[in-house]
């Protein structure tokens, strides 16, 4: 199979990776970056565990091939900590509040909670809701990861 040679942007790090066709973003940040924050749930873009924000917004990175993300920015859970080792206040407030249980659908709600507050800084209860609508989480019942993107939006 050809590779191609991409160039992207992973959490401020310049990264220039030979590709197949067929390897999703998921696949790539995890074997060949070795970002194994990002969770492979369902590889069929159901789960919500793989979210990272490409160019700004959130995509499963199940259902993005690498070969799509030339030229793109991609921020995953390990890049949402702040320049200092300051945790990201998302993060913060997630531990918290308790919004983490057995924690694999973290990091994909993280990164849906921060591309939400990047976009809009004051959401409302509801657009909170919506935002994480594509984010399942099957220990928590999500009260206190609401919670949890509220007190970060504070």
């Amino acid at each position: 199979m050809a590779l191609h040679k991409i160039t992207l942007t992973v959490n401020g790090s310049t990264e220039m990776v030979d590709v197949p066709s067929n390897l999703t973003l998921l696949q790539m940040l995890r074997d060949r970056l070795v970002l194994t924050g990002t969770k492979d749930g369902c590889s069929a873009g159901e789960c919500g565990a793989c979210t990272v924000m490409m160019n700004g917004e959130p995509v499963n990175s199940c259902m993005v091939l690498a070969v799509e993300c030339d030229g793109a920015q991609i921020i995953t859970v390990e890049g949402l900590a702040l320049g200092d080792g300051q945790l990201d206040p998302v993060q913060q407030a997630i531990i918290e509040q308790g919004g983490v249980q057995c924690g694999f659908c973290t990091p994909g709600i993280l990164i849906s909670a921060r591309a939400l507050l990047d976009r809009n800084p004051h959401p409302s209860e509801f657009e909170i809701r919506d935002a994480l609508i594509g984010n399942l989480c099957r220990c928590t019942g999500y009260l206190r990861i609401i919670d949890a993107v509220k007190q970060a939006a504070s």
